[in-house]
């Protein structure tokens, strides 16, 4: 059973009295508008949203929202924004610090909006909301007094769950100054039952915020304070009432932010925690890296390298319980793409089983329905098809009629071009030496390094170039030559690739070489068997 429908049955079976009475279950996921965010928060916001999509078609009603975290602190300075200028802020509040550019009224809303549009444009479509609002309104009022009220028993959640220990007089609350407008630098106390003492710590602390030294008391409540990380989630999950909400292993472990929060929820809200979806993590070449780490691995940047469908398959592909390296600058795109077309061949082929039911849920975005027939088109495969936009002599529509062996529809002429698009933008982007070639006009240096076999291997590659009718019959001959000539493989395919590209890997030779014009063809392969 497909992952995605083996955890929505577990999601029904938990939630069984309350789908009986045509209840809707409430799916919720997050981020901290830090910066530019990285393209590892999309596979919550996949897993969640494909969730909701698969209980819809079990006939489950629910709601997926997606918050965009605006209330908490600048607490970390991304390397792509000018330091004189916003270091001083740090320790305000997302929504409070001025944006980058004039297109977005704050920094919250600019990072916040640029990742709510490739989320959306992705293909998954969650009711957005800002944090700012729960506080503003008063609606986190309730849970921040019965924080404050359980403050006891909190810290000894910390100790017992976690191992942290937090002072008696500590508070798990942070006012934001009256003074400075900051939030993380000031420390509470002594709740009074409707105001709390508190103090904004005058000192630079380690992450580089420095506080005003002002203290007071105040109310927290109608957004004057907010609530720590791991209360707030429990709060959260009691003011929505969420049924739903997973995370990444990172506060999935043993001990860790989910085993917190959801000691909290049970001990001082008096709720069952969410349904729990723990996921491994999105990599990008090898890193799981922070919002504030820069360009090259932000949602925008690699969302950009490939079509929603491939991103998707990306993100939702594998099991939730393996992480997935995405590496722009190695296999993983033409890699992808394979995947793709094996999915999409066995759908074609009537095959019911986990690949044709994936292939279902990312051919459409979350709004799609599964058991529409999909209509497959034509796919050439993604390296043959960027190695022939280099080449200025092919045609593409041609090339891909001859490898199809029929006249192309208006659908497969849709999808060449779409991945002609994203191949031209990877090749010139990120993509490995070994997938560019330029056809050299005149005949390489490497081929000075010819051996005599190869030589003569390539002059009865353009004896069976002569008389060849198709690639393939071409690329099966030539692939014979190995036992004729006592040569291996490698040695023979190289042997092509030098006297034309100068390096010794290239595309399928057999394709390669009916493709091109073929007099001049057979006058280089002719010339380098002689030299």
């Amino acid at each position: 059973m497909f992952w995605a429908d083996r955890i929505a049955a577990e999601i029904e079976e938990r939630f069984k009295d309350r789908i009986k009475k045509g209840e809707p279950l409430l799916i919720r996921d997050e981020k901290t508008a830090s910066g530019r965010v990285h393209v590892g928060s999309m596979r919550g916001v996949a897993i969640h949203g494909l969730l909701a999509r698969v209980l819809r078609e079990r006939g489950v009603l629910n709601e997926f929202k997606y918050e965009i975290n605006d209330f908490d602190p600048f607490d970390g300075l991304p390397n792509y924004l000018p330091a004189d200028q916003y270091k001083p802020l740090l320790g305000g509040q997302l929504y409070k610090i001025p944006s980058p550019d004039s297109s977005a009224p704050n920094y919250a809303d600019f990072y916040g909006g640029e990742f709510m549009k490739v989320i959306s444009d992705s293909g998954y479509h969650p009711t957005f909301y800002y944090s700012k609002d729960l506080y503003l309104s008063g609606k986190m009022d309730e849970a921040m007094r019965l924080v404050i009220t359980n403050a006891d028993r909190i810290r000894e959640i910390y100790k017992e769950v976690s191992g942290s220990q937090r002072v008696s007089e500590w508070l798990p609350i942070s006012v934001i100054c009256e003074n400075c407008a900051k939030v993380s630098m000031t420390q509470s106390s002594d709740f009074d039952g409707e105001t709390v003492a508190y103090r904004c710590v005058p000192h630079e602390l380690p992450w580089g915020g420095v506080g005003c030294g002002h203290s007071g008391r105040v109310s927290p409540f109608g957004g004057r304070a907010k609530l720590p990380w791991k209360p707030e989630w429990a709060a959260k999950w009691y003011v929505l009432g969420v049924d739903v909400e997973g995370a990444g292993k990172d506060h999935s472990t043993k001990g860790g932010a989910r085993d917190v929060a959801n000691a909290i929820a049970r001990d001082v809200f008096n709720i069952e925690p969410p349904f729990d979806v723990p996921y491994e993590f999105f990599l990008v070449g090898g890193q799981k890296m922070a919002s504030s780490k820069g360009r090259g691995s932000s949602a925008r940047d690699v969302a950009s390298l490939v079509p929603p469908k491939i991103f998707r398959l990306a993100l939702l592909g594998k099991e939730i319980n393996q992480a997935f390296n995405f590496d722009p600058a190695g296999e993983t795109i033409p890699v992808l793409y394979d995947l793709y077309d094996k999915l999409a061949e066995g759908y074609k082929a009537g095959n019911d089983d986990d690949y044709s039911r994936l292939f279902t849920l990312i051919e459409t975005d979350d709004r799609g329905d599964s058991k529409q027939k999909i209509e497959v088109p034509f796919l050439m495969r993604f390296s043959q098809l960027a190695f022939t936009v280099q080449m200025p002599h092919v045609d593409l529509y041609s090339a891909a009629a001859e490898l199809k062996g029929s006249a192309l529809t208006d659908l497969d002429r849709a999808e060449l071009d779409e991945r002609a698009a994203y191949a031209k933008g990877w090749l010139k982007g990120q993509a490995p030496e070994k997938y560019r070639f330029a056809l050299h006009d005149t005949m390489p240096e490497s081929a000075s390094t010819l051996t005599a076999v190869q030589k003569a291997a390539l002059g009865r590659v353009a004896e069976l170039l002569e008389k060849a009718t198709s690639p393939e019959e071409l690329h099966t001959q030539i692939h014979s030559l190995k036992d004729e000539l006592t040569i291996a493989p490698a040695e023979l395919f190289a042997a092509i690739y030098l006297i034309f590209f100068g390096k010794s890997q290239g595309p399928k030779a057999g394709w390669l070489l009916y493709t091109l014009p073929r007099e001049s063809t057979l006058v280089r392969l002719r010339a380098a068997a002689t030299l």
